[in-house]
């Protein structure tokens, strides 16, 4: 038995090196994806869609027909004051309801069919009649994402009270002694004359975290794959003899049972598929019967929620033995570190940098929460997301799998067999044996 004191490693340089280094690059890239990407979602914001609407049905006036909703619209596509931040999408009403339940956009400005009658009206109030002011309507979207809809909140206002202001320019600069005769409030309303609502364009029920209980069941989901990988690749090390397994203060150590590693990985990914079963019913009666989230299509529910942590789970222990020890660094960051701030949830893709988006394209949380987003919001159509999601599990899922046993199988094949514990001290001291002969002889 060594007489040395265990506190004597740290004097050790490569220990503080190696952890130092780790620990500080975990540190700087959790900072990096976290912070860099929700910095300044205005100043990246880049084809935010928002829908606009144009119901205005005209009216005549002076023998004229006019239709302000038109000329707005217009207004509103060649300004140039919100540059490439907003994609405004002319549509129809029936449409844009359409895109709004499908999560498409994030709001809609909408012009209503009486606007040009209600606004030439004001130029025409009796001096006793109270003037009515005509309506522009924002819809926002929290299904869409709270702060996207925040976002097409704010442009579409602005719009909105810019629309108003110059309608108010035209109304008095045509304005003759007919105006002169209205009261005071009238012809000051005639320099504004637009009121501008805000509605929900797809109300959510109580219990859906204004649109955010997609995310977070996607993040449980992700949360319960990675780190039941950590505990499978553990056990299943622990049940074949390779490692010790440590209970409090016992150690307990099985014999060995010779497997390679692509056997290892097969027998993890088949208990993590299993298991799925069983974790994705507790999330399901945990969030639902026991929290009260607002859910429909409960079987269709479940079965993705099993399937998004099997291959959540099945990735990630395809990292863990291809990388090892520090597979689990990797899962981290690839699971959590990338992928909250690229999901979409709180900052919309749109508001993204450059290279978040392209996270985003692949990164499985984002792709989960679309499909989660279709079920509990959309009423699981597949447009809306659900087809992706499911398509982008099964790539997700193929390239696990080609990775993980194509790594492992080249392992196998160049002879790079696992130590099992028992044994490190006899393999050290066979490598150690050869030197010591030849000092020996020399």
């Amino acid at each position: 038995m060594s007489g040395i004191h265990p506190f004597r490693v740290l004097r050790a340089k490569p220990l503080w090196i190696a952890n130092g280094v780790i620990t500080g690059v975990l540190a700087l890239l959790f900072t990096v994806f976290y912070v860099g990407a929700n910095i300044d979602p205005v100043g990246h914001l880049k084809n935010l869609p928002v829908g606009l609407v144009n119901a205005d049905k005209g009216a005549a006036v002076g023998g004229e027909r006019v239709n302000l909703g038109a000329q707005i619209t217009g207004s509103i596509k060649k300004s140039t004051a919100s540059g490439d931040k907003i994609d405004w999408k002319v549509m129809d009403e029936k449409e844009m309801k359409e895109q709004l339940g499908k999560g498409k956009l994030y709001g809609a400005l909408v012009i209503p069919a009486d606007f040009t009658s209600a606004t030439t009206a004001l130029t025409g109030t009796a001096t006793t009649g109270a003037p009515t002011r005509p309506t522009l309507t924002v819809l926002t979207n929290q299904s869409a994402g709270s702060m996207g809809s925040s976002l097409a909140r704010t442009a579409t206002t602005q719009a909105a009270e810019r629309a108003s202001l110059q309608v108010g320019k035209e109304l008095t600069s045509q304005g003759g002694t007919t105006q002169a005769q209205l009261p005071a409030a009238a012809r000051l309303l005639l320099t504004d004359p637009a009121a501008v609502t805000v509605e929900d364009g797809h109300p959510l029920d109580s219990h859906s975290g204004l649109g955010l209980t997609a995310f977070y069941y996607a993040l449980v989901l992700v949360v319960c794959g990675m780190l039941s990988a950590n505990v499978i690749s553990g056990q299943v090390d622990h049940a074949l003899g390779y490692t010790h397994n440590d209970m409090g203060p016992l150690r307990l150590h099985r014999p060995l049972i010779r497997a390679t590693r692509v056997q290892t990985l097969a027998l993890g990914s088949t208990l993590m598929a299993a298991l799925s079963l069983l974790m994705g019913t507790l999330v399901l009666a945990g969030a639902v019967g026991l929290m009260g989230m607002d859910a429909s299509h409960l079987p269709l529910l479940w079965l993705y929620s099993v399937c998004a942590i099997a291959v959540s789970g099945i990735g990630a222990l395809t990292l863990l033995a291809a990388f090892g020890t520090p597979g689990m660094l990797v899962v981290t960051l690839v699971f959590i570190a990338m992928a909250v701030p690229t999901a979409g949830a709180t900052t919309p893709v749109e508001a993204l940098p450059g290279f978040y988006r392209f996270l985003a394209e692949f990164e499985p949380l984002r792709q989960l929460t679309g499909g989660l987003r279709s079920i509990l919001y959309y009423d699981a159509q597949g447009d809306a997301g659900l087809t992706r999601g499911w398509v982008m599990m099964a790539v997700g899922l193929a390239a696990a799998a080609l990775f993980g046993f194509g790594v492992t199988n080249w392992y196998d094949r160049k002879g790079l067999h696992r130590i099992p514990a028992e044994a490190e001290p006899e393999k050290a001291a066979e490598r150690r044996a050869p030197k010591h002969e030849s000092e020996t002889r020399i």
